[in-house]
C-alpha cells in the first residue's frame, strides 16, 4: 500500500475549505492506504499564537479528525510536536536547502507582505513541512493547491538528499483534488476562504450551527445577472457557489449547472444550504459525543506509532550526513 501524510494546523476555526480541499479526501484514503494524518502545531508557531487558545485548537482538530470520519484504527493520528524527529529533520533539511529557494516561496511572500518583521520559522517553514512528509517515506500527499509549490520544494530537497548521501527518502507526489479543492471567500469570491479572514461571514466552519450557516449561505455575494453558470472569470460568486453544492452533493459541476438552470439565485441558496446542512450535521453529532479523554489517548497512541517509523529515517539520516549515533 501507498504511505499518505497530510497535516493541518490548529489555528483559526475549520472551515469548509479546509474540509473540502484536504480533510474529506483523508477519509476516502483511509481504507486503501496506509495513512498517518498530523496536527501540525509546529508550523503554527511561524506566527504570534496564544498558548491556551492553541492547546485548545489542537484538541479541537484532533475531535474533528474523529468527527469527519477518520478511523483510529485505521489511520495514525498524532500531534506534530509530540514526535520531536519532525524539528531534529527539519534542521537537517535547512543545511542543504538554498536561501534563493526559499526566498522564492509564494506563500512566504504573501505572508510576509506589508510587515516590519516576520520571524525566521516563517521563512524556513518549508523544510519543515518536508521534515513532516519525508520523515515517514511518504508516496502521496494530499494538499490543496497552495501547498503544491511546498510540495515541489519537498521533491527537489528529497532528490538531492539521495544524490548527494544515497538513496534515502522517497519522492512524494502530490495528489490534488481536480474540483474543490480551492474554495473561495462568500463575501469575496477573488479570494481563497481564510481561517484568518476577520469577517466571519466570509467561511462557513465546520462546527457553526445550522441558522448561521444559512444566514452565511444567504449573505453569499451573487451577480445581477441573473443566470446561474460556471464562469470563474464573470461570475466568481455563483461559480463559487456551484463549486460547493457539487461537492457537498457529489455531483459535478456540469450536473449542477443543468440542475438549477433557468432557477433563480434564491433556489441555488437554498437547496445548497440543504445539501450542506445534512453532510455538516452529521459531523458535528459525531464531534458533540466526542470525549475529551478519548482525544488524548487517540494523539498518545498515534503518536507512538509515528515515532517509531520516524526513528529509522531519522537514523539513516544522521548516519549518512556522518552524526555520530
Amino acid at each position: 500500500m501507498n504511505r499518505v501524510f497530510s497535516g493541518v494546523q490548529p489555528t483559526g476555526d475549520i472551515h469548509i475549505g479546509n474540509y473540502l480541499g484536504a480533510m474529506r479526501q483523508f477519509v476516502k484514503l483511509q481504507d486503501d492506504n496506509e495513512c498517518l494524518f498530523c496536527i501540525v502545531d509546529l508550523h503554527a508557531l511561524t506566527v504570534p499564537q496564544n498558548p491556551e487558545t492553541l492547546k485548545k485548537k489542537t484538541i479541537e482538530l484532533a475531535g474533528l479528525y474523529l468527527a469527519i470520519g477518520l478511523d483510529p484504527k485505521k489511520v495514525v493520528i498524532f500531534v506534530q510536536s509530540h514526535v520531536p524527529y519532525h524539528a531534529e529533520l527539519g534542521w537537517l533539511l535547512q543545511c542543504i536547502t538554498y536561501f534563493g529557494e526559499l526566498s522564492r516561496m509564494t506563500q512566504f511572500k504573501d505572508k510576509s507582505k506589508g510587515k516590519d518583521s516576520v520571524s525566521v520559522g516563517l521563512f524556513t517553514y518549508p523544510d519543515l513541512m518536508a521534515a513532516d512528509i519525508l520523515l515517514y517515506q511518504t508516496n502521496l500527499v494530499p494538499v490543496g493547491e497552495d501547498q503544491k509549490q511546498h510540495l515541489e520544494l519537498t521533491r527537489d530537497i528529497a532528490e538531492r538528499f539521495n544524490n548527494r548521501f544515497g538513496e534515502t527518502f522517497v519522492i512524494p507526489e502530490p495528489l490534488i483534488l481536480k474540483s474543490g479543492s480551492r474554495i473561495m471567500s462568500l463575501s469575496e469570491p477573488d479570494k481563497k476562504m481564510s481561517k484568518s479572514d476577520e469577517n466571519q461571514f466570509n467561511r462557513i466552519n465546520l462546527v457553526d450551527e445550522l441558522p448561521l450557516i444559512k444566514k452565511k449561505i444567504n449573505r453569499a455575494v451573487t451577480d445581477s445577472d441573473n443566470e446561474i453558470r460556471y464562469d470563474l472569470d464573470n461570475k466568481p460568486g455563483i461559480s463559487n457557489l456551484l463549486t460547493l453544492y457539487s461537492q457537498f452533493a457529489e455531483i459535478s459541476i456540469e450536473e449542477a449547472e443543468k440542475r438549477f438552470k433557468g432557477q433563480g439565485y434564491g433556489i441555488l441558496k437554498k437547496e445548497l444550504f440543504d445539501v450542506m446542512a445534512e453532510k455538516l450535521l452529521h459531523i458535528q453529532e459525531n464531534y458533540k459525543n466526542l470525549d475529551n479523554d478519548y482525544i488524548i489517548k487517540v494523539l498518545k497512541d498515534g503518536a507512538e506509532k509515528a515515532q517509531q517509523i520516524a526513528e529509522k529515517t531519522i537514523k539513516e539520516v544522521k548516519e549518512k550526513m556522518g552524526l555520530l549515533l
